[in-house]
């Protein structure tokens, strides 16, 4: 009887233990759980931000600046002032102002963009700051100076954000 009593106390003893151990393994796995659940929410809602906030007006500015260029047959002031200028300058201010949203392997492309855009505003500004500008100015162009456009920057960009809308939007 002594015996099947030290039986019985150690499978109660074992069972107890075993209780336990398997609660905290269950709230250690459920923490971790919980933390990659997070982890994996973060990443989207920042991807989501990155689309809507800088890679979705970015696509769009390449495309209507891209345009534009597209349109210039002769030298057309208001085309060049108002289409190409301010879609630079707000490519430019987008990627200076939503740096937290660049994805890191697009850091160095975001850096020649800017780049660029910093000297043709500023050579814009040189030859178009008068109120009348001189006509016979030709268009502004800063490839020549040795800042030619960043086309493979403005591509990765474009396929980023054509990466990102696909994974968030493409597969519900």
């Amino acid at each position: 009887m002594a015996e099947s009593t030290a039986i019985g106390q150690l499978v109660a003893s074992a069972l107890i233990s075993a209780g336990v151990v398997s609660a905290v393994m269950g709230l250690i796995f459920k923490g971790y759980v919980t933390r990659i659940e997070a982890e994996v929410k973060s990443r989207r809602t920042w991807k989501e931000e990155s689309v809507a906030e800088l890679l979705g007006p970015l696509n769009m500015q390449f495309d209507r600046t891209k345009r534009a260029f597209k349109r210039w047959r002769t030298l057309n002031l208001f085309l060049e002032a108002k289409v190409v200028r301010v879609g630079n300058e707000t490519i430019r201010d987008l990627l200076l102002n939503k740096g937290h949203l660049i994805p890191p392997e697009l850091l160095e492309d975001a850096g020649k963009l800017i780049e660029h855009y910093d000297v043709w505003l500023e050579k814009f500004e040189k030859q178009r700051s008068s109120e009348k500008p001189n006509l016979e100015t030709k268009f502004v162009f800063v490839g020549p100076d040795g800042f030619p456009f960043p086309t493979e920057s403005e591509k990765k960009f474009t396929g980023k954000f054509k990466e990102y809308w696909g994974e968030l939007y493409n597969n519900d």
